[in-house]
């Protein structure tokens, strides 16, 4: 017994020291790089940290990024659980086609599918001349740099983070269950709400954590959608590293965005845990 303790030991080792390699060093040495006071790295202090959170500028830049998440998030819940929900209902070939069409948008780089929605967003795109075609608005609206024009695109960035942990629940569930609380007379909404949406909740919140956690370190999405006028921590990062050279107080606002977003993913796994636990208690 100690000794397949030991193998299964060995066999984590490897996984644990890349772990350690490509996260854990890193994040210590930006630790370390945050208690400097200068950008030259040779004055150890708190002086970094006192002027990142001194100024009432980066409350708001914090703010403002969880804030996309959120609405990320609520937005790819929106149309992913009744996409969802029309997975289970079709048949195994057209499962396989709309399970295609999800992973699909995968296999292009991030940088095309922003770029894209410039063509599709932008003043003489695709959204502006159907509505104008149809009568809708007089003048093209303005959705490059703006915040709504950055969340529609985040939704179909993120959608298939969203679908792949929640169809995989899904399909798990036994379709009995739904056909039984019909025969006892609940309507489909009640059924939705009362069996479906209980027993689909992992899945959900799996879908929330990565769409979340993705959609508020988008980079190159919140800066070739929304542009300088929106600011976000990764904009505010990549300024203070690579412009500014201030490399203690870019330390500083990329271990804010980890406890930040680490602080909210953390809770929805707890409400995860919670409603698991109701399910299964």
């Amino acid at each position: 017994m100690r000794f397949r303790q030991l193998r299964e030991w060995q066999l984590a080792l490897p996984l644990a020291l890349a772990f350690t390699a490509l996260f854990l060093a890193p994040l210590l040495l930006l630790v370390g790089v945050s208690f400097y006071n200068d950008d030259k790295i040779s004055q150890p202090g708190f002086a970094s940290w006192l002027k990142f959170y001194g100024d009432p500028f980066n409350y708001k830049v914090i703010g403002d990024t969880l804030l996309l998440g959120v609405k990320t998030v609520c937005t790819t819940v929106l149309i992913g659980y009744p996409l969802a929900l029309v997975y289970l209902d079709l048949s195994a070939r057209l499962q396989k086609v709309l399970l295609f069409i999800i992973v699909m948008p995968l296999l292009l780089s991030v940088v095309v599918r922003t770029f894209a929605w410039i063509v599709v967003l932008g003043h003489e795109g695709v959204v502006n001349s159907v509505l104008m075609s149809l009568g809708v608005i007089s003048e093209p609206l303005k959705l490059l740099q703006t915040e709504l024009g950055l969340v529609i695109s985040l939704t179909q960035i993120e959608m298939p983070l969203m679908l792949l942990p929640l169809i995989s629940v899904m399909s798990r569930l036994d379709p009995n269950l739904r056909d039984a609380s019909a025969a006892l007379g609940a309507s489909r909404w009640r059924t939705l709400f009362t069996v479906t949406l209980p027993l689909s909740m992992p899945g959900l919140v799996a879908g929330c954590l990565l769409v979340f956690a993705s959609s508020t370190t988008a980079f190159i999405s919140q800066t070739v959608i929304g542009g300088v006028r929106l600011i976000y921590l990764p904009l505010v990062i990549w300024q203070q590293s690579l412009v500014v050279y201030h490399w203690p107080l870019a330390a500083v606002a990329s271990l804010s965005l980890v406890v930040s977003v680490l602080s909210v993913v953390a809770a929805l796994s707890w409400v995860g845990r919670r409603s698991g636990g109701y399910i299964h208690g």
